[in-house]
């Protein structure tokens, strides 16, 4: 009687296959196929059009649900392809892995115990941490992965260790709905950062990783990571615009102003001073004269400066249409003030007929406007640095 597979009741139990997607690994591919088989049979293999001996070894596995394209297409059209076939099989999850070897079989009770820890309705997707700060990771993959991974955080408010890895779990009611628009190696970032904004807990798992010095590897380091800087370029774009303060508002609905006050600004764990600069950096922010980028502008800041990003958010949005005009007509008679012409209450467009009166009250306006900023942030400030200070220390003497 053959043995059965030693994890093919957790997977079974789970709905979970594992997604081997394949591109001229011939080397690899026959030996990572059978270590797989020790663990379950609920294996699928993609051939994304190898034009090596990968269809002749694939005979071999005739017990397996295998898929060939008769010409490449990417890492990312195979992923996505065995995606929808593990769900058509009945599958609820898929763990993807590399055909070429670096990976350990073993590492799959890391990614099943994470599964069947797993508690409420909020689904995880698992990325492998390869420690890549380590002997022995490739230069250019470190470098190229701590990129990933700040942009990672900026876009989507995760820190992961490792963004790269393509030692995963995903949840296939998630991702499979997810409109996807790349198909290469850059699809692995896509679909982890709209995971992560539909709300599900993306978060890395440690694993084992084996580095041959001959490799073979697909990854074209100009064009793939090009791709890759484009995507994150769009998705900051996307973030700053719309999922950062969507995100923030439907938390502010959802909870009132009161308790947002209470419980995400007052009782926010920093300090005094920390608080009231995330204040003053919002305000000086919003009312900047970079329209149009307030949002984008505060979160970056908040970011390099360690500031909380809700309170500098909220108080951004101080450049609200009601006060726009004020804004901007304090701003320039300011200006005006400061270059030693007075106040000029009136304004008439008589006063602008020429290029080089234009520019010279937008200079004016570019200046007061900066200064403005500067002197309401200051005194916000003082005022909230008291404020803080005060309920900071009613929280430390409160029983």
């Amino acid at each position: 009687m053959k043995n059965q597979p030693v994890y093919q009741s957790r997977f079974d139990a789970l709905k979970c296959c594992i997604l081997v997607p394949t591109y001229n690994n011939e080397k690899s591919l026959a030996s990572v196929l059978r270590d797989l088989m020790l663990y379950t049979s609920n294996i699928i293999v993609v051939n994304d059009g190898s034009t090596d001996s990968t269809h002749n070894i694939l005979k071999n596995f005739s017990d397996l649900n295998i898929y060939e394209y008769d010409q490449n297409r990417g890492k990312g059209a195979a992923l996505n392809y065995g995606f929808k076939k593990a769900e058509d099989l009945g599958y609820a999850y898929a763990i993807t892995i590399d055909s070429d070897g670096q990976h350990y079989p073993d590492d799959l009770d890391i990614f099943l115990s994470e599964l069947e820890s797993k508690e409420g309705d909020k689904e995880i997707l698992l990325v492998g941490d390869r420690n890549m700060g380590r002997d022995g990771i490739p230069g250019k993959s470190t470098t190229g992965n701590k990129f990933s991974n700040f942009w990672y955080l900026v876009v989507t408010g995760i820190n992961l260790r490792d963004t790269q890895s393509g030692y995963r779990l995903y949840p296939l009611k998630i991702v499979n709905p997810i409109k996807l628009y790349t198909n290469k190696f850059e699809y692995e970032i896509e679909i982890i950062v709209k995971a992560a904004w539909r709300g599900v807990d993306v978060k890395n798992v440690p694993i084992k990783v084996f580095y041959e010095d001959n490799r073979v590897t697909h990854f074209r380091p100009f064009w793939d990571v090009t791709r890759i800087v484009l995507l994150y370029m769009w998705f900051v774009l996307v973030s700053f615009f719309y999922i950062h303060p969507r995100n923030k508002y439907r938390e502010f609905r959802e909870k009132g102003f009161k308790r947002f006050w209470r419980e995400d600004i007052i009782k926010s764990q920093e300090l005094a001073h920390k608080k009231a600069a995330a204040v003053a950096l919002g305000v000086f922010v919003g009312m900047s004269p970079f329209w149009g980028l307030h949002t984008l502008l505060v979160f970056l800041l908040a970011a390099a400066f360690k500031l909380n990003k809700v309170t500098a958010f909220l108080f951004s949005n101080i450049s609200i249409p009601p006060l726009i005009p004020i804004i901007v007509y304090a701003g320039y008679q300011l200006g005006s003030l400061i270059k030693g012409k007075g106040f000029a209450w009136e304004l008439r467009l008589s006063d602008f007929d020429s290029s080089a009166e234009v520019f010279s009250g937008l200079g004016q306006y570019l200046l007061g406007s900066f200064v403005l900023a500067g002197i309401v942030a200051f005194l916000l400030w003082i005022v909230f640095y008291f404020l803080f200070s005060v309920s900071n220390q009613k929280q430390v003497v409160k029983p």
